[in-house]
């Protein structure tokens, strides 16, 4: 069961020649999630070929570089004759503006978009096997942050014990698997915890938007398989970090090992470091002994299950 990250933006509040604004796809099983949309938004995503199919939007607060792509993007889908509809998930008290900007230029959508307000804490959508939860973010705006958690999977089923007790190849496998014991021909009962494994975590993927380093992000991002965490500047900026409401990547790397997660994807780079990121990737592994990469835009990451 695939999930895939395809990195549509990665620049800070400035493009540049190299980097878009604020957009990350994320396709988990045939779901195609988008979190925030900056300007451009879909331009990147005909270049990378992740085509136009979006089931759900996720903001995480209304700065420009973050939303300034969605009038663009609903307007094309309109051009594309979609019927399906939008579900858009937004900070608490920002919908009426979200809807103000999906109309941006008087345009009326042919389409069903539906805007709802989350705050941190909450589930903003719950599916088979997987949910996305809402955690607060602090930014110098309205803001929060979404982790994609999927439910625990099925422990391993053992087929050379379940053989060994006598379980005949077929249905009752399936059955045992399921959770459901099973009964033989000589009347023995083969109950599921024989053959079956402890339970399997699912994976996390976590995306903090733009943030101060927090303990509501170490606690969100906790286990995380992927976490994407705001890394604007390196150390020698820190104090206009700060100021501005934003991460260091050495923040981002003490975020992640604290949280213990497994990967480490540092984002919104600054255009003042001109693509050069190479102090931020030695400051964030100073932090975090795990995988840390400065995603370029464009980049596509696959997110194995842990135990892979």
């Amino acid at each position: 069961m695939s999930m895939r990250v395809t990195f549509l933006g990665t620049s800070g509040a400035v493009p540049t020649t190299d980097r878009n604004p604020s957009s990350i796809l994320v396709n988990r099983e045939g779901d195609r999630l988008l979190f925030d949309a900056g300007e451009g938004t879909q331009r990147q995503m005909m270049r990378f070929g992740t085509g136009f199919t979006v089931s759900d939007l996720f903001i995480t607060h209304l700065h420009g570089d973050h939303i300034l792509g969605i009038p663009g993007l609903v307007q094309t889908w309109d051009f594309n004759d979609r019927d399906d509809p939008l579900m858009i998930y937004t900070p608490r008290g920002t919908g009426d503006d979200i809807d103000a900007l999906v109309r941006t230029a008087g345009h009326q959508p042919s389409f069903p978009i539906h805007i709802t307000e989350v705050a941190p804490g909450e589930v903003a959508v719950r599916r088979d096997e997987y949910e996305v939860r809402t955690f607060r973010t602090d930014h110098d705006a309205n803001s929060l942050g979404y982790a994609l958690v999927e439910d625990e999977r099925k422990g391993r089923f053992d087929r050379e014990r379940a053989e060994e007790l006598g379980v005949p190849v077929g249905p009752k496998f399936q059955q045992l698997h399921a959770g459901n014991p099973v009964e033989l021909d000589d009347g023995t009962v083969v109950r599921p915890e024989q053959v079956v494994g402890e339970p399997r975590p699912g994976r996390r993927f976590v995306y903090t938007g733009d943030t101060r380093p927090t303990e509501q992000v170490v606690s969100a991002a906790e286990n995380a398989d992927l976490l994407v965490h705001d890394a604007t500047f390196a150390d020698d900026r820190k104090d206009r970090a700060r100021k501005t409401a934003h991460s260091t990547a050495r923040q981002a790397g003490n975020v992640a090992r604290r949280a213990d997660a497994a990967r480490l994807a540092i984002t919104h780079v600054s255009s003042r470091y001109a693509g050069n990121v190479s102090e931020h990737l030695k400051e964030a592994r100073e932090e975090f002994d795990g995988e840390v990469f400065a995603p370029d835009d464009g980049d596509l990451i696959d997110v194995p299950f842990p135990d892979e």
